[in-house]
């Protein structure tokens, strides 16, 4: 059986250990409802200490180090250091480390160094009335705090806060089953995650070589020989409304468009778009993001195809020719492309390109069938990869919302309690 087999049986497997999870959880939901349930403060139940005794010195951190440097944020682990004294040993005495501004934690059962004083240690007290793993998967049921007014959290408000304490054995099998699921989405997202960067690698060699042409069997054209580029007008972000005449801002190149569009995430008022005679895409049009933070920002282009004409960023141009606008677009996504307009950039805090540079990049023209060939070749793998509707990147995220859920409901004792 070959390597793309067993990966597929892998993924079975994984979901078929998740689905005899989710039916344990179901028996323990009906122990709960006749289980008896203490609420007590968190005070009463974890001990703290400060991370002062177990700050790095130095930060020449170095992958071949040994110990890595803990934040409680969402980096985790900082890099790592050779430093070996004020080691805290997790390996022994598991932690939860808590971010005294943010209530972000991470529950940590490795050695390791802190780099902020910020940080909390947290231990339970007794883990033969409370289990530590039980605290830390309750801790995150709670929501997040969102105003940064650097409070110390945990002594101001964490403390107090009241935590549901079942029997010792539900306790644990709480613990057993988020412990299953945490390996579990762990392993899936891995899953998931190789099988998105093999399609992607899959999506860049297609990509190389479906507009590979040999020079003799297709005419190789400037673009500036066969189409037209306008360059857009200034407007700035604050002109942008809830309605009105579809635009484009350059900065939406590159969160929010791909290969093709045909509405628009922004809008601008049709008044300003009159009296600054602001420049309009029209469909069949590509439009290529023309400045950026990075050469490698510069060129990007996505084809209109809405009904509407979309107004452009003068940091964009919209390009107008006789080929197939996808087919353009996927063009601007080739190294191909790029090693040619890349001398024709302006570095600088931002780096630009003119018409007159993009105008000069040669394009192969196929036949329009054959355009058309390429573009649904393309479309399949652009699909896999970076559609959020249809592609890999959302089954990523609902295993994610799927591990909240079962979380929420295993400890949710009679609702929070006040906490919220």
């Amino acid at each position: 059986m070959g390597k793309k087999g067993k990966k597929f049986l892998s993924l079975q497997q994984l979901v078929r250990e998740e689905e005899e999870q989710i039916q344990k959880m179901k028996f323990l939901e009906q122990i709960q409802k006749h289980t008896p349930v203490k609420w007590k403060r968190l005070g009463e139940v974890t001990n703290y200490k400060r991370s002062n005794k177990y700050l790095v010195e130095s930060t020449n951190y170095k992958d071949y180090f040994p110990i890595p440097v803990l934040t409680a944020g969402k980096t985790f682990i900082l890099g790592y250091t050779n430093e070996t004294t004020g080691v805290y040993k997790a390996s022994e005495n598991p932690v939860i480390i808590f971010d005294d501004f943010t209530t972000d934690n991470k529950w940590v059962d490795f050695d390791f160094k802190a780099k902020s004083v910020v940080m909390k240690m947290i231990t339970s007290k007794d883990e033969t009335k409370v289990i530590l793993k039980y605290i830390y998967y309750w801790l995150n049921t709670l929501p997040k705090i969102t105003d940064r007014d650097h409070k110390c959290r945990w002594i101001s408000s964490y403390l107090n806060k009241l935590i549901p304490i079942p029997p010792l054995r539900v306790q644990q099998e709480i613990v057993r089953i988020l412990d299953t699921f945490t390996r579990l989405i762990a392993e899936l997202t891995a899953e998931l995650t190789a099988e998105l960067t093999a399609r992607k690698k899959q999506y860049n060699y297609y990509l190389h070589q479906l507009f590979s042409f040999e020079e003799e069997n297709v005419d190789w054209r400037p673009l500036g020989d066969i189409g037209d580029f306008q360059r857009g007008k200034r407007f700035v972000k604050n002109d942008i409304v809830l309605k009105g005449i579809p635009c484009i801002h350059y900065g939406e190149m590159y969160t929010h468009y791909g290969i093709w569009a045909d509405e628009s995430k922004s809008f601008l008022n049709e008044d300003l778009v009159k009296s600054k005679k602001l420049r309009v895409a029209e469909k069949g049009d590509i439009i290529i993001v023309a400045g950026g933070e990075t050469i490698e920002d510069i060129g990007m282009g996505t084809a209109w195809l809405g009904d509407e004409g979309i107004v452009i960023h003068d940091a964009c141009f919209s390009y107008r020719s006789s080929l197939n606008p996808k087919y353009v677009a996927y063009f601007t996504r080739t190294k191909h492309f790029h090693d040619q307009i890349r001398k024709h950039i302006s570095s600088g805090k931002i780096s630009a390109i003119n018409a007159k540079g993009l105008s000069k990049a040669i394009i192969p023209i196929p036949s329009l069938e054959e355009q058309k060939r390429i573009i649904t070749i393309l479309d399949k793998f652009n699909t896999l990869t970076t559609s959020i509707s249809e592609g890999l990147p959302r089954e990523i995220e609902l295993r994610k919302k799927q591990y909240a859920y079962y979380r929420e409901q295993l400890l949710d004792f009679f609702g929070k309690k006040g906490n919220e």
